[in-house]
């Protein structure tokens, strides 16, 4: 039998009063906007204030989703329509909750900067809720509404901060969980982040990004990318990568917009930017600006420039198995004959050099390595998520990208295929560590396996597998080295 829906207690955030419901002893707020729509002349700019609201506020239901190529297939988008007007955040708290005592988790979407949405039934944080935190599933603006950087934008706002939008909007709602957060029950200052794929990728760029100091205290990355090659701003990168203005001055220019006339930009319809693209730079992405993103991950964990926090990071067994496609190949691919030489060496067979290597250097070593060095000046816990339903595709060797996150959240029943009883007993165990991890900054307790903060000489990490976690050692750990050794040469 369906719980009764209850209407939850109205409550005052600093934009005015919200009325939300609550069911199975959560209560939930959803839809409620955390900046203005980033409209018209607010297109390309950082995020401003909410325009405060009379009367109360209905958040019984989710807002719409940032402007996108909906899949209607993908779990790990909301229901449509998609629009401008999207900055919008969910919020599941444990009824009752007593005022500003609980830890809370904000979570950041994944989908290649591109797609997805906080609003998926995937991300209802009812299940973590119920373990005693305030879940926090934010929107943020996607492809070119996120990422986008022109002459004439730079010259309308020369001292910036310019191009990384989608980031901008991260920090906007995290600072609207600051001052806010306490009504629902949660503690301002115990905000754990969280996030899978670009999601993961943006845990990992917060952690050292100057704007985004001081708004959260623990980080939790799943499937992260971390050695991508950002460019830069307004020049060329080490790697020849054109400048992310002349990426920007190109794509309008396929729009019909020559001049550097910043009016002009944003008068393109909305549906034209989604739909529009070219081979090279077809979406946008991260840019090192200078003061959100100030050089790539793995640069400044390097010089220990991030955020001196608990982290917990890791990777699927088979993140992206082959066949591979042409953009993995040709941006992650990159090795000199004689490095390629050695991993096929290291991986021991043509086979696991190709089942592995895809996984290997976008996700695995880029864990494993920020993992080492993060290790130098915080707690950090290292995992390998190789949990498959018995049920999934039998194509399926291992767990595939993405498919951690039903577990996390407890959402089984948001899976792309059956699930059963095995499924149940390993979402409540890492369901239980995320949480735990959250509350203290680690994961263990309550009879759980004891995960040791992972330290380089030991080289272990927690292996989540059908027939429960294992303590290991790194799986194809040479290979690993191989991978790491081509960003030192």
């Amino acid at each position: 039998m369906a719980s009764l829906i209850l209407a939850a207690s109205i409550v005052q955030i600093d934009s005015g009063r919200i009325s939300g419901s609550t069911q199975s002893g959560v209560s939930s707020y959803k839809g409620i906007p955390y900046a203005a729509p980033p409209v018209g002349n607010l297109r390309w700019r950082p995020p401003q204030p909410v325009p405060a609201w009379s009367g109360t506020r209905p958040a019984d239901k989710v807002g719409p989703l940032c402007k996108q190529k909906i899949n209607t297939e993908d779990n790990g988008i909301g229901p449509p329509p998609d629009s401008e007007d999207c900055l919008n955040l969910d919020v599941y708290a444990p009824a009752k909750a007593r005022r500003g005592s609980l830890p809370v988790m904000f979570w950041i979407h994944g989908g290649g900067y591109v797609n997805g949405s906080g609003t998926a039934a995937l991300y209802n944080g009812t299940g973590l809720a119920k373990q005693g935190v305030v879940v926090v599933s934010i929107n943020y603006r996607l492809g070119r509404f996120g990422f986008f950087a022109h002459p004439a934008l730079t010259k309308e706002s020369p001292d910036g901060p310019l191009g990384n939008y989608a980031f901008m909007d991260q920090i906007a709602a995290l600072q609207w969980v600051k001052r806010n957060i306490a009504v629902f029950g949660g503690d301002p200052g115990n905000v754990t982040i969280f996030g899978e794929s670009a999601g993961g990728g943006a845990v990992i760029n917060l952690m050292f990004s100057p704007a985004a100091r001081g708004l959260f205290y623990k980080a939790i990355s799943q499937s992260g990318v971390s050695r991508a090659p950002f460019p830069y701003l307004n020049r060329e990168n080490e790697e020849g990568i054109a400048s992310a203005e002349d990426q920007g001055k190109f794509f309008a220019i396929q729009l019909g917009v020559a001049s550097d006339d910043v009016s002009a930009l944003r008068a393109i319809p909305a549906q034209r930017i989604v739909d529009a693209g070219d081979p090279e730079f077809p979406t946008g992405g991260p840019m090192i600006d200078g003061k959100i993103l100030t050089s790539r991950a793995d640069v400044a964990f390097a010089q220990h420039g991030e955020a001196h926090i608990p982290f917990l990071l890791g990777s699927n067994a088979a993140e992206f198995p082959p066949p591979h496609d042409a953009w993995q190949q040709r941006y992650f691919m990159r090795f000199p004959a004689s490095q390629g030489a050695r991993l096929l060496q290291a991986y021991g067979s043509e086979d696991a050099y190709n089942t592995n290597i895809v996984s290997d250097v976008l996700f695995t070593e880029t864990a494993r390595s920020l993992a080492r060095l993060h290790s130098e000046v915080a707690p950090v816990y290292l995992y390998r998520f190789s949990v498959l339903s018995e049920q999934a595709p039998k194509e399926l060797k291992a767990a595939p990208h993405a498919s951690d996150r039903q577990y996390v959240f407890k959402t089984l029943n948001t899976s792309p295929w059956p699930t059963g009883p095995m499924d149940e007993k390993a979402a409540a165990l890492i369901s239980a560590y995320w949480v735990a991890f959250a509350r203290t900054g680690d994961p263990n307790g309550e009879g759980r396996l004891k995960w040791p903060a992972y330290r380089p000489a030991d080289d272990q990490l927690i292996d989540f597998r059908n027939d429960g976690p294992v303590i290991e050692k790194t799986p194809n750990a040479t290979a690993l080295d191989v991978i790491a050794s081509g960003y030192t040469q």
